[in-house]
């Protein structure tokens, strides 16, 4: 198995403690405890090689004074040496999206990972469109060291249609002990205008004028402007190693990071808080994201230095308390990017856990579900699968389609179950999926399942389950059970309800949270803008049947419910469906008949469990209607209660019904922003990428991740 890994730096780049740039402090960090450390080797042209980070793994390349002859050309050549030679199985580049392109045109044999440090708009190689539209072709993963980098290198480019890239921050280690602190403020970078030095320098001194306890220290040099400043408080130390700027970190109290400059991310303040300093900086570029408790500069001039500086001083709790929450809770730790990181190494170097792209960002999806074509599409408004194959097309992807319900129809059960395995084994070695994402099937044959990962070992599988998965709740054994029987050959499932829960059964199985997603070409109305209502209350059910009619005694808890708020609430025009004699209904007659409403009662079958809804809650909240669900659903991990309505019980659920007709305008106003709020969280594409990121690369980042709990 090739594990070889090349780790190319700019060529300007030096690799060494005293003047290490961006791009080697992030190689020297990441390549510390990774699990491939052995396999790396790392390349670039330092001109002091007897103080390199790790002599072990580096390879100098010593660049001639050339006239004619660029130095860059000199080195991409050297470089392309090197890989023709070893044939690396990775090569990962640092910041020089030009290098990429130009070894790519030479090396095909291998897989390519950028790591982008600055504004790619500026970089040599992603400055057009079709530059980088290129490099997202060849990558098989491209890296930014902040979200701000990454929107900049989607300008231009619809990044829905790409999933071969992430945000993975430079990192720091964390410390276990609050250090001692002295009473020191730290400016550390090039002491130039762009950085807000001579802005900082003013502040500072009358700062030290003021408080002649404290000092100063500015850490870095910039030949090309000089300062005047001087302050028998303020010393500078020109460069100095990491390990020296860190102890100075964690003697100090306060920094400043005032960067007038569109910083890329900005180490100096995430090294600093988490060194335990009260951090001060600007807004610009990615130096938000570099820590969790900033204090930020409304604008960067002196004054406003000055003052911010002050407060801390004068209020020594307040001091305190930013050094403390900046102590505690440390972001990007650096042992869980490395994870990040080999885990994605891992993805080509183990070709048994991988699926081989060939540098081909679009997937052929094989998606078996039930389109119910037998009842004409009859659930098509509703119909999850629907929407996640909407998705998948609308990434780009090639999608390739199997109705398992309709076939099992055709026929008897033994010969419907025999016609579909056959189609299924046959369009499968025909159609070499990446990709088979199957929903509620269970009558795929072992030997079927067998055949297939045989022949097409590349293949991932995954399934998609909205059936109640909760213990205890109805039908979980028999959805159990249906599941289990995919157990041995399916590598990820998504399900409708937390997965905490069901894991308790099998904790080895892969389980992930699945929302009901919405799609604007589905859920296109907006009945918060209608000033006519028939009804109040729209509610409807099927007793978990698509058959159209309600089926003879059957019968479930939610009757009960509805029964009794119907009951409670004597001047309330509810419009239930389902229910009594009463049919469903679907299509375009469920549509309108929810516009007819004002507001809505999200209910399923049995105890409301963290995140369990009926799928008609994407119907509801996407179309515009005033939606209320139970508390003990915990959908207020999502949704503000300015978004969605939750209610404790059939009392408080009354008691809100009724404010809310009484307040019409507010009712609105609710109802738009949970739609807007729904659609931003889980629309077609955020749900059909999350799926795929989470079966092919093993990680995710969709926007409704930080709300898990």
């Amino acid at each position: 198995m090739n594990k070889k890994i090349f780790i190319i730096l700019p060529h300007k780049d030096q690799f060494i403690k005293n003047y290490a740039g961006s791009a080697s402090i992030w190689v020297k960090d990441f390549l510390k405890d990774s699990k491939y450390k052995n396999y790396i080797k790392i390349f670039g042209s330092t001109n002091n090689t007897k103080n390199v980070f790790v002599k072990k793994n580096y390879k100098n390349i010593n660049i001639p004074n050339l006239k004619i002859f660029s130095k860059s050309k000199f080195y991409i050549n050297k470089l392309v040496s090197f890989c023709k030679t070893e044939n690396p199985a990775i090569i990962e580049i640092h910041n020089r999206p030009s290098y990429l392109l130009k070894i790519a045109e030479t090396i095909t044999n291998t897989n390519f990972i950028l790591i982008i440090h600055n504004d790619p708009l500026n970089l040599k190689g992603s400055i057009s469109i079709s530059e980088r539209k290129k490099l997202l072709d060849i990558c098989y993963k491209i890296y930014f060291v902040s979200t701000w980098v990454e929107e900049k290198f989607f300008n231009g480019l619809d990044k829905n249609f790409y999933s071969n890239f992430k945000t993975l921050y430079p990192s720091i280690n964390r410390i276990n002990k609050f250090p001692k602190k002295e009473k020191i403020i730290i400016f550390s970078g090039k002491l130039n205008n762009a950085k807000g030095f001579d802005k900082f320098a003013i502040a500072v001194s009358k700062i030290l004028n003021k408080y002649k306890e404290w000092k100063a220290i500015a850490i870095g040099d910039e030949p090309r402007e000089k300062y005047s400043f001087k302050h028998n408080r303020l010393e500078f130390t020109g460069w100095i190693s990491q390990d020296e700027v860190l102890k100075l970190y964690s003697k100090s109290s306060i920094t400043v990071a005032p960067s007038l400059w569109e910083e890329p991310f900005g180490r100096s303040s995430l090294e600093a808080g988490s060194r335990a300093n009260a951090v001060i900086i600007s807004k610009r570029g990615g130096l938000p994201e570099t820590i969790n408790n900033p204090i930020f500069l409304k604008n960067v001039t002196s004054k406003n230095i000055f003052d911010e500086i002050d407060k801390l001083i004068v209020n020594p709790k307040l001091l305190k308390k930013n050094q403390l929450d900046n102590f505690k809770k440390p972001i990007h730790l650096i042992e869980n990017n490395i994870k990040i990181m080999d885990d994605d190494r891992s993805l080509i170097i183990n070709p048994s856990k991988k699926i081989n792209l060939n540098f081909n960002k679009r997937l052929k999806i094989l998606h078996v579900y039930n389109r119910a074509e037998k009842i004409g599409g009859r659930i098509y408004f509703i119909s999850t699968g629907k929407k996640i194959e909407n998705g998948l097309i609308r990434l780009g992807h090639d999608v390739e389609g199997i109705s398992d319900r309709d076939i099992l129809s055709y026929s008897s059960k033994i010969k419907g179950k025999k016609l579909l395995n056959k189609i299924f084994l046959e369009k499968t070695l025909y159609y070499r999926p990446d990709l088979i994402l199957m929903g509620h099937v269970n009558t795929i044959e072992n030997e079927t399942f067998d055949l297939v990962k045989k022949t097409c070992n590349h293949t991932i599988f995954s399934q998609w389950y909205e059936d109640n998965l909760t213990i205890n709740g109805p039908d979980f054994e028999k959805n159990y059970t249906n599941l289990k029987t995919n157990f041995q050959h399916i590598d990820n499932f998504f399900i409708s309800t937390h997965p905490d829960d069901v894991s308790k059964k099998n904790s080895q199985i892969r389980y992930h949270f699945l929302p009901t997603p919405v799609d604007r070409n589905i859920e296109k109305l907006n009945i918060y803008n209608s000033n006519s209502y028939t009804y109040d209350v729209f509610f409807a059910m099927s007793h978990g049947v698509n058959r159209g009619k309600v089926k003879s005694g059957k019968k479930d808890e939610r009757e009960t419910f509805i029964k009794e708020l119907i009951d409670l609430n004597k001047d309330i025009k509810f419009d239930i469906y389902g229910y009594k004699d009463r049919n469903p209904v679907w299509s375009e007659s469920f549509y309108s008949a929810i516009s007819r409403s004002s507001m809505a009662v999200n209910l399923n079958r049995g105890k409301p469990k963290k995140y369990s809804s009926s799928n008609r809650i994407g119907s509801l909240i996407g179309n515009g209607l005033l939606t209320f669900i139970d508390y003990r659903k915990k959908f207020n991990h999502f949704f503000k209660k300015n978004e969605i309505i939750f209610y404790h019980n059939k009392h408080d659920l009354s008691d809100k019904i009724n404010f809310y007709k009484r307040n019409d305008n507010l009712a609105k106003k609710i109802a738009q922003r949970g739609q807007e709020k729904y659609f931003r969280l889980f629309n077609e594409i955020e749900v059909a990428k999350y799926i795929i990121n989470e079966s092919i690369y093993g990680t995710s980042k969709p926007t409704w991740k930080k709300y898990i709990r």
